[in-house]
């Protein structure tokens, strides 16, 4: 408790000193100057509000929408202010570096020149407004109609150790639904639909049906229990659905409703009461017309996780044919370069979640870009190395910002071949 009150301190510190610099600067604008008692208190009470809906959302658990709801509006202020905090600091280390080299020795009239650079100080005041607001602008934008703006992504998948019976197997891939984050029915029932459009004849689940508890999912398994296949659904767990973030972290205000052993098992019943085949670190055999491919699931398991339940031996000890297709479910996609590459060349294909693709970004045909991949090397869509494939998966949900911008919720439908057809 004494951590988060120290961190909620510094945080404050931090604001405030970046609001009294930032207004110190933008009050100095000319077209305030006839406005400047109404924008003095416009900006402060912004500023109170939003370390007061910081200290909401610290100290007391609150539903996650309504926690994204309250934490938006200081987020969104405080990145706005960072970008423009460069052209502030710009405008002062110009203003210094003029008086160091022609020091200032008697009251001058304002001259041209003294004009000049005002005209400049004015300009990289505008400047740094304008360019905070492209992301206050992208991230509101990215809030209003990114987070259920579901892209079905298909993805051609050549595994040469794929028998002839499952050539052209359709397999659908969703992850990190993060059904705590949820909002609008509608539009989460309207992305189930998109899925089963696609009529595949199996279906992966990667992991985080939860934020923290298994109760989230409460209003949305009637819209879940839709999701079925042929051949079956057939999922993971993920890092949040154990409910490590919640039960290790203290609140002031709140207390823990069940047991973490209880809300584990709760999400697990979720699991088999929506039909899907939960797998705990182990295997199933997927048998079609005589011929069978290996599918297997570990729970969470990742370089950085200080919470590592997965367990690859365990995983395997009923994968007896070598030689068949293996197809691992692992939520996280560190894993793949942590255990699987280096001791299990066995594995054809990964498939994870996780990463969520940073929510924000740029992903074209040809070009990706968020700012996950300075923590995560392979964190959205398709990976080869060697004889081995990863597919990560940015996600159907949300979680932290209540929206997504360029990377959006993605349905990935694959169509599997040997290419002996």
């Amino acid at each position: 408790m004494l951590a988060q009150f120290y961190s909620f301190c510094t945080t404050v510190i931090v604001i405030l000193a970046i609001d009294y610099y930032s207004y110190f600067h933008l009050s100095k604008l000319k077209f305030l100057q006839a406005k400047r008692k109404f924008f003095k208190y416009l900006w402060w009470s912004t500023s109170i509000l939003s370390l007061c809906l910081i200290f909401v959302s610290i100290f007391f658990k609150l539903p996650f929408w309504t926690e994204a709801y309250l934490t938006f509006l200081p987020l969104s202020l405080i990145i706005a202010k960072l970008f423009c905090l460069p052209f502030l600091l710009l405008k002062d280390i110009l203003y210094v570096f003029k008086k160091l080299v022609k020091p200032k020795t008697k009251e001058e009239p304002i001259n041209e020149k003294q004009e000049a650079d005002l005209s400049r100080s004015e300009f990289l005041l505008k400047t740094g407004i304008l360019v905070a607001s492209v992301p206050l602008m992208a991230l509101t934008g990215g809030f209003i109609s990114g987070a259920y703006d579901y892209q079905v992504r298909h993805q051609k998948l050549r595994l040469p150790h794929l028998p002839n019976a499952f050539n052209g197997l359709k397999i659908a891939q969703i992850s990190d639904i993060h059904s705590g984050s949820f909002y609008n029915k509608v539009a989460v029932s309207g992305g189930v639909d998109l899925l089963l459009a696609e009529k595949p004849d199996l279906i992966f689940f990667t992991g985080d049906l939860v934020n923290d508890f298994a109760a989230e999912a409460t209003d949305y398994l009637d819209i879940f229990s839709r999701v079925k296949a042929p051949l079956g659904v057939f999922s993971i767990l993920g890092n949040h659905d154990y409910g490590d973030y919640h039960f290790k972290r203290k609140h002031f205000f709140t207390t823990n409703p069940i047991s973490k052993e209880q809300n584990l098992s709760d999400v697990k019943a979720i699991h088999r009461s929506l039909g899907w085949q939960l797998l705990l670190n182990e295997s199933r055999e997927l048998v079609v017309d005589g011929e069978k491919i290996y599918i297997i699931g570990v729970e969470n398991w990742g370089v950085e996780s200080p919470f590592k339940y997965g367990n690859m031996e365990m995983a395997m000890k009923d994968v007896k044919d070598k030689s068949v297709l293996k197809l691992l479910l692992s939520h996280d996609p560190s894993h793949w370069r942590g255990e699987i590459l280096p001791l299990y060349p066995e594995i054809d294909m990964m498939f994870s979640g996780h990463t969520h693709g940073g929510q924000f970004g740029v992903r074209k045909a040809k070009y990706q870009w968020s700012p996950i991949e300075y923590k995560y090397s392979e964190w959205a869509g398709l990976y080869t190395e060697k004889n081995q494939m990863l597919y990560v998966n940015a996600g159907y949900g949300f979680l932290g910002y209540p929206g997504r911008v360029g990377i959006l919720p993605e349905i990935t439908i694959f169509e599997l071949s040997n290419g002996n057809s």
